[in-house]
């Protein structure tokens, strides 16, 4: 198993960059897919970005493409969410998942989640 702690959200205004890291316990981290979620005031939690094990194969939501990038570091048991050009409508909470034997946008099929860091963004 797995334990995810996310950090670095905050506010920020339209058109600025924010940084978000999901911090991970486990010996085996570089053979789980991490995925970022976010979740917005009376909205359904959505998927953002999802990258494999090694980190050499990702995906976006088309909402966030060209302007969000997800990495990792499994040495350091860490993965990234550069988020650049953001949006008020970028404005949720922001989570890490996890997940062993599963790649996919449904968040069912990741087990693993952290606590989820709040990001707004004014306009």
């Amino acid at each position: 198993q797995v334990q995810l702690v996310e950090s670095g959200g905050g506010l920020v205004q339209a058109g600025g960059s924010l940084r978000l890291s999901c911090a991970a316990s486990g010996r085996t981290f570089r053979s789980y897919a991490v995925a970022w979620f976010r979740q917005a005031p009376g909205k359904e939690r959505e998927f953002v970005a999802r990258t494999s094990g090694s980190g050499s194969v990702t995906y976006y939501a088309d909402s966030v493409k060209g302007r969000f990038t997800i990495s990792r570091e499994n040495a350091q048991n860490t993965v990234w969410l550069q988020m650049n050009s953001l949006k008020p409508e970028d404005t949720a909470v922001y989570y890490c998942a996890a997940s062993g034997s599963a790649y996919t946008t449904n968040e069912n099929g990741y087990p693993y989640w952290g606590q989820g860091t709040q990001v707004t963004v004014s306009s």
